[in-house]
């Protein structure tokens, strides 16, 4: 199965919501050369493609071909298949609803499930700090900065954003006497 960031996997949703599966408009928050890349790289994994856009209909345009047309964006059946939604369901667009979810996930199920789909890559800065907090004895802000070359905001982020939203981890902190706020992955 085709792995979508975040804003790929809102692009398409939104496109299988709409008449005709036009993934336009993107966003908001994606603009200019952030959009045009996020666009380039659906295409080459066949999840959007370009097709003339008819401005009759009052489709919207991507880009001007120079010709006097334009194309418009319209997501592929690998697109939906990539957000589970099978082609013969594109036809009937899924519903959002509103209502709350009946029962919140437990944070330990909540944690697994992060944990079970992101893994860091091997060989990163964030690899390193994670194999540092794994470490019985753990690691304290300024040997995460030696050992990353990172500002210590930038790890006190890394920990907060992403090992616990991001990956779900459990990081817990403790004053020791001799090394001072000791981190470590539960």
């Amino acid at each position: 199965m085709t792995q979508l960031s975040d804003t790929q996997a809102i692009i398409l949703s939104a496109a299988a919501q709409r008449p005709e599966r036009i993934a336009l408009p993107l966003p908001d928050s994606l603009r200019g050369g952030a959009a045009a890349k996020v666009v380039g790289a659906m295409i080459a994994k066949g999840l959007i493609e370009e097709v003339e856009a008819n401005s009759r209909r009052g489709e919207p345009l991507w880009r001007e071909t120079g010709d006097g047309h334009g194309t418009t964006l319209v997501a592929t059946d690998a697109g939906l298949a990539a957000i589970g939604i099978e082609p013969d369901d594109a036809e009937t667009a899924p519903t959002i609803t509103t209502e709350a979810p009946k029962a919140d996930p437990t944070p330990d199920a909540a944690s697994e499930a992060a944990q079970s789909t992101r893994t860091p890559r091997a060989g990163t800065k964030q690899s390193a700090l994670i194999a540092m907090l794994r470490a019985p004895e753990g690691a304290t802000i300024e040997e995460i900065t030696a050992a990353t070359g990172w500002q210590a905001h930038t790890v006190r982020g890394a920990i907060a954003g992403a090992l616990k939203k991001k990956f779900g981890l459990d990081v817990t902190s403790e004053k020791v006497e001799a090394r001072g706020r000791v981190y470590r992955i539960v």
